[in-house]
């Protein structure tokens, strides 16, 4: 089976969805499918996330460049829509009688299609809900999100799987007292890790952090900066009083990932909308309990006893945060080691890697 599996970005910056794709390729590729690779900004050729000696083909140029390269393709797997690539892999998929499943990724859950409203409406009608209607299956990570697409009654059989996540080998080492970086009064750390964008909620943290004030306790915004949103979040921290205890660190590269977790006690994510959650079950591996919100599809956080889903207002996540910040090392940690547990029984990649190659062959035969 050869499936040409194409995105937006593979490069760090641009989140989860370039880390599940590009993991996504290798384990494929380790399940028995000949994958080839492709990005829109021509990063498939770089990407530090793919390893140098995976067994994938890493293809740049143009779409139908990169088909040229790669051969005749069974299957097109698309990740994301809205953008003009996604419409030409579409066009192309067409032209050449090739099944296409796209991955939705979350951009059709309510907050994601209400952000840029107008731009959005006009790109749905004129060619976004054709192009899903013409797909052969829609892949949601989420229950959650497979109802919300329902309800378009685009009449394309939906796949549910989740992303995988790779689980580090040694979890157990006691946490970090005092993370680098962090002021010498405050003994524990929340971390926040993703692109600091509106739908992250970060500025309702910020609202709540200044509200609970939690005693001994730091906050660290780690990730990229996204359409000059971490302005406003600056200034918010400024305005409530909380430059001493909330700091911001940038852009992390994938290898350093690791640390930051380690050198955490809990992992919040005060999201709007996410189709998965991607910095969630890296947190959960990594053995942090994790508080997020609805707006994100975990709510066997509270039934796994690995954290707290609350509603994604200032006040469902000053409840949640006033709850973890009063829990000792201990507690926190035996919570960490739950979520450890589930992920790896979830979320391992051949698992996903075996759900995602039964749906292409589910597609192929009916074709």
């Amino acid at each position: 089976m050869k499936v040409l599996l194409t995105a937006t970005s593979l490069l760090p910056s641009y989140g989860g969805p370039a880390i599940s794709v590009s993991r996504l390729a290798t384990a494929l590729a380790d399940a028995g499918v000949e994958v080839g690779l492709w990005a829109a900004d021509g990063s498939a050729g770089g990407t530090p996330i793919l390893p140098k000696n995976a067994p994938v083909q890493r293809l740049v140029g143009a779409e139908s460049e990169a088909l040229a390269r790669f051969g005749s393709a069974d299957l097109f797997h698309d990740n994301g829509i809205w953008l003009p690539h996604n419409h030409r892999l579409a066009v192309l998929a067409a032209k050449y009688g090739i099944p296409r499943v796209v991955s939705i990724r979350g951009m059709l859950e309510p907050w994601a299609f209400r952000h840029k409203r107008a731009k959005k409406r006009i790109a749905w009608w004129l060619y976004q809900r054709c192009d899903l209607a013409q797909a052969q299956c829609h892949v949601t990570t989420g229950e959650t999100e497979a109802r919300n697409l329902r309800r378009l009654e685009l009449g394309v059989p939906i796949s549910t799987i989740p992303n995988g996540v790779d689980v580090p080998d040694n979890v157990s080492r006691p946490r970090k007292t005092e993370s680098h970086g962090a002021p010498v009064n405050c003994h524990k750390t929340a971390l926040f890790l993703g692109r600091i964008y509106p739908v992250k909620g970060l500025p309702m943290l910020v609202d709540a952090w200044a509200r609970v004030r939690p005693d001994g306790w730091s906050l660290r915004i780690a990730g990229p900066d996204e359409a000059g949103h971490r302005k406003r979040v600056e200034k918010a921290v400024v305005k409530a009083g909380l430059a001493d205890v909330i700091s911001f660190t940038g852009p992390v590269e994938p290898h350093l990932k690791s640390s930051l977790f380690f050198e955490s006690n809990i992992f919040v994510l005060p999201t709007h909308s996410e189709s998965f959650g991607m910095a969630i079950a890296e947190a959960l591996a990594h053995g942090l309990p994790v508080l997020t919100t609805t707006g994100a599809p975990w709510p066997m956080l509270e039934e796994r006893g690995c954290g707290w889903w609350v509603q994604p207002t200032v006040e469902g996540i000053m409840g949640g945060l006033a709850q973890a910040t009063r829990l000792d090392s201990e507690t926190l940690q035996s919570m960490g080691e739950n979520g450890r547990g589930f992920v790896l029984k979830e979320f391992s990649w051949d698992r996903v890697a075996s759900l995602t190659r039964s749906t292409y062959e589910s597609v192929l035969r009916r074709q």
